[in-house]
């Protein structure tokens, strides 16, 4: 993905990853018009920033890891939003060297569930988001990571603009 891509895709693909990452930790779910929102800024914005084939293997990935997400939500060990999230992420990654994504997802899981873990101790925060259900849920928010990784991602890939 060149830099003039990401920095076309990043706006939509960060207030979707907001969206993703703040109705997770409030209700556990993600919304699947989040889900179809990322994925229709693919179809169309991906379509005009990004080469033909790039786009259409991108669309494979999205397919592959939906697949790959089904059987592993099926299997109990994700939940069915972050599968499809995943799924829906999936594009932007096309032709990204897998261990960097996986490397970043890590950094991203470890440093989104540190955060949420402390946040969930500062009284003043918890008073204003009582209603939160990842608070008290005995399972993580993993939308906040995989939001974190789109987005930071994206980010990282505008770096030879500056």
């Amino acid at each position: 993905m060149t830099p003039i891509a990401a920095l076309i895709l990043l706006p939509f693909a960060a207030a979707i990853g907001i969206w993703v990452a703040w109705s997770d930790m409030k209700y556990m779910k993600i919304p699947n018009q989040a889900v179809l929102a990322l994925l229709a800024i693919w179809l169309v914005v991906g379509l005009f920033v990004m080469p033909l084939q790039s786009w259409a293997w991108g669309l494979a990935l999205a397919a592959g890891v939906l697949v790959v997400g089904f059987v592993a939500s099926s299997a109990g060990l994700v939940g069915a939003g972050d599968a499809k999230f995943a799924s829906a992420m999936a594009p932007f990654f096309v032709h990204a060297d897998y261990r960097a994504i996986l490397g970043l997802y890590a950094a991203c899981l470890l440093g989104a569930f540190a955060a949420h873990r402390l946040a969930r101790l500062i009284p003043p925060l918890r008073r204003a988001t009582t209603e939160w259900a990842s608070w008290t849920h005995k399972d993580f928010p993993m939308g906040l990571a995989l939001a974190g990784t789109l987005i930071f991602y994206l980010s990282a890939k505008l770096l030879p603009l500056f």
